[in-house]
């Protein structure tokens, strides 16, 4: 057989392999645009404007409707009802994440956002009960706020009325009120470290939402070779992993159990905690 003969199989295979998937698939999930094999319906959406797309299509099929980027099918949930019935009305049932393989690149399944199962359930009760613990939505949580308030007010009375964007000021005022809740210390706007962190996580942002991250997600293998925006993303949840080991690092060295300064101190009793716990007669090492 030549190359040739062997490339029509292949692609051919290939063809029939996905055809069977979607078809398979469609008989559980609600309706939508026809899928084309292999691309799915990414030639029925405008890769620079997705939430625009995907609100034409609603008008046609419904605020729930299914959509396919490359072979792999995903629910779109349009409008605040449909919205409101899958989070609120049925949030048990909705509860868990979907893949997403930068993410999961990054961190190895850990951490709250992007991770999924009964890991994330632990972790997510954990942290809502540790920033409630820390004054989350009650009165003692006002001074930080109140204090990063006051700080903004004098960093935005140095530009003595002149005109300036002040998008960025007003992201570090809820950053700042965010580590100090992490790390009990807060940055001034001018700090070049605190710069280079919020530099860092507006550049994923930017970057998670374009157009090449949504094909690396659909084809993750194949892309893993190719050089690309999710390296810089890599990158850049690199750095600010080594300052947040940094950190853990010195609140071992000073950790009181029974005086917890913030998320971190809580984080390491937890651990403190699980380390050994007791299992019939013996004893289970655990993390």
């Amino acid at each position: 057989m030549g190359p040739v003969a062997l490339l029509v199989l292949c692609l051919s295979c290939l063809l029939l392999l996905s055809l069977w998937i979607q078809s398979s698939g469609k008989r559980k999930l609600p309706p939508g645009p026809t899928p084309l094999p292999i691309i799915g319906n990414i030639l029925q959406l405008d890769v620079k404007n997705i939430s625009k797309s995907l609100s034409n299509l609603s008008k046609v099929y419904g605020p729930v409707f299914t959509v396919y980027f490359g072979m792999k099918p995903t629910v779109v949930l349009h409008g605040y009802e449909a919205v409101k019935e899958a989070l609120i009305d049925r949030g048990e049932e909705f509860s868990g994440r979907g893949s997403f393989p930068v993410a999961e690149k990054a961190n190895k399944g850990f951490g709250i956002l992007f991770s999924n199962g009964k890991r994330w359930k632990e972790i997510r009760r954990f942290s809502l009960m540790t920033l409630r613990n820390l004054g989350m939505g009650k009165r003692n949580i006002e001074d930080r706020v109140q204090e990063e308030a006051h700080c903004l007010v004098e960093e935005l009375r140095k530009t003595n009325a002149s005109p300036c964007d002040p998008t960025f000021i007003l992201g570090c005022a809820p950053c700042n009120v965010i580590c100090s809740i992490i790390f009990q210390n807060r940055f001034d706007y001018k700090d070049n470290f605190f710069l280079n962190i919020m530099e860092r996580f507006n550049e994923n942002v930017k970057i998670l939402s374009s157009p090449w991250i949504q094909i690396y997600n659909l084809c993750p293998a194949l892309l893993d070779y190719f050089p690309g925006s999710q390296n810089k993303v890599l990158k850049n949840i690199a750095f600010i992993r080594s300052y947040v080991i940094e950190q853990t690092k010195e609140h071992q060295a000073s950790l009181d159990i029974h005086n917890p300064r913030d998320l971190i101190d809580y984080f390491l009793i937890k651990m403190e905690q699980k380390l050994y716990r007791p299992e019939g007669n013996g004893m289970k090492y655990s993390r």
